[in-house]
């Protein structure tokens, strides 16, 4: 199937590389209006992951919709990353995905069994996250693109959003950062194939084993590390919470190879616009411009960074070290003093 369509190839951009930047993104919402209501437990106010709605004392919904542009040429694995992308909002939350939609446009022009390969790659992805697709939109467009719809559970007392952080919470990353890069690098055949195999194994990897061992501790907050990159998602965290991040870059696990590519100048476009976003903010210390630039990869499927109490820390560590690709204890949570809002060390 790789060999008959090149997917990546139709689209200008790939990935969570395509998002609009926060920056624009928060002007363009600035002035909506909205109704109120007290069961709407999160909304977009604090850019969190998803939504969620109080539907009884025991039962909340989270819903939240991706999809973007090919990442990968082959139709079975884009499917498989773009629904495992969509996924990782939900357990960013706290919940459990139940259903899905698909949302789909494709090339007129576009094999039918491409179309079916990709749409059996989501499905099998949502499957082994305990979803059921139950049907979904499709359109014709000149550039593929992919994604769900997904509405989960959780209890309405055990939401986790993007700004509960606390002054003293350790935090932890669950996946290496860098696949923006690579997948940059591989459309003009810079990337190494042991590279790119590891890029797409974490990107088809579900956050369901993170999420099912945070929420037996006392996380405080969590979001994904997704289009905006560990950068732009720590700010986010770090101004919902009204605290400071301090990270110590070397307990990053930053994809060798990713850094190299830095270091040549190959970066993806939605770098540049996460960098201009966060960067007023971050204070870089003396880390080398290269390694800063993997902080503002945008990421495809990315880990989860959490925010756990610091008496909970070691466990939660511990678990996840068996859990997920790369368990990180990355820094802390400091009060905020003004200025900054994210401290490289």
């Amino acid at each position: 199937m790789e060999n008959e369509v090149k997917l990546t190839k139709l689209a200008k951009c790939a990935g969570c590389g395509a998002k609009v930047g926060a920056g624009v993104l928060a002007q363009l919402l600035g002035d909506l209006k909205t109704l109120r209501d007290p069961n709407l437990l999160v909304g977009f106010d604090k850019s969190d992951d998803a939504s969620v709605y109080k539907v009884s004392d025991e039962l909340a919904l989270v819903q939240t919709v991706d999809f973007f542009p090919p990442i990968h040429d082959d139709p079975y694995t884009f499917g498989q990353i773009a629904a495992t992308n969509a996924l990782s909002d939900v357990y960013a939350m706290g919940g459990e995905p139940k259903l899905a939609l698909n949302i789909m446009a494709v090339p007129k022009d576009m094999p039918s069994e491409a179309v079916h390969e990709l749409l059996r790659g989501g499905y099998e992805k949502a499957y082994e996250a305990g979803a059921i697709i139950t049907g979904g939109h499709s359109i014709l467009d000149d550039e593929p693109k992919y994604g769900l719809a997904v509405t989960g559970f959780v209890h309405p007392d055990k939401v986790l959003t993007n700004s509960g952080a606390k002054p003293g919470d350790v935090l932890l990353l669950t996946k290496p950062l860098g696949v923006g890069i690579l997948t940059t690098a591989a459309k003009v055949g810079m990337a190494s194939e042991s590279s790119m195999r590891r890029a797409v194994a974490l990107m088809t990897t579900l956050n369901r084993s993170a999420r099912d061992a945070m929420v037996k501790y006392r996380v405080h907050a969590c979001t994904d590390v997704t289009g905006f990159s560990l950068m732009g998602h720590g700010l986010e965290m770090a101004q919902g919470s009204d605290v400071e991040l301090h990270l110590d870059v070397s307990a990053i696990d930053l994809m060798p190879e990713a850094v190299e590519l830095a270091r040549a100048g190959i970066l993806p476009e939605g770098m540049y616009r996460n960098r201009k976003f966060a960067e007023p903010y971050v204070d870089p210390g003396a880390v080398e411009l290269a390694r800063q630039d993997v902080l503002y990869d945008p990421q495809t499927a990315g880990g989860l960074l959490i925010a756990v109490d610091p008496s909970d820390a070691d466990a939660l560590y511990a678990e996840l070290r068996a859990a997920v690709p790369s368990a990180q204890r990355i820094g802390a949570v400091e009060p905020y003093r003004g200025g900054k809002r994210i401290f490289l060390c």
